[in-house]
């Protein structure tokens, strides 16, 4: 498939792409340059809960989240 950079600079992924990989605005994207003209597009997958922490202490009812000091779990 071919698309079109427009003046911006911004790449226009085609409709069929964004439909089959359910592609939706705002996403996040890694661009690799890996040649003088050869690229590599890669969708950033957030991690997950990434942002629970802010979420929770955007809470109106204050005290109601408190994060507390504790070891890492990635490696269990």
């Amino acid at each position: 498939m071919k698309t079109i950079i427009s003046s911006k600079g911004q790449i226009v992924l085609p409709a069929e792409i964004r439909q089959r990989d359910g592609i939706e605005a705002g996403e996040e994207f890694e661009v690799e340059r890996l040649d003088c003209g050869d690229y590599r597009l890669v969708r950033r997958t957030p991690r997950p809960n990434e942002g629970l922490v802010d979420w929770l202490l955007a809470c109106p009812e204050k005290g109601f989240f408190t994060p507390i000091e504790s070891e890492s779990t990635d490696t269990l």
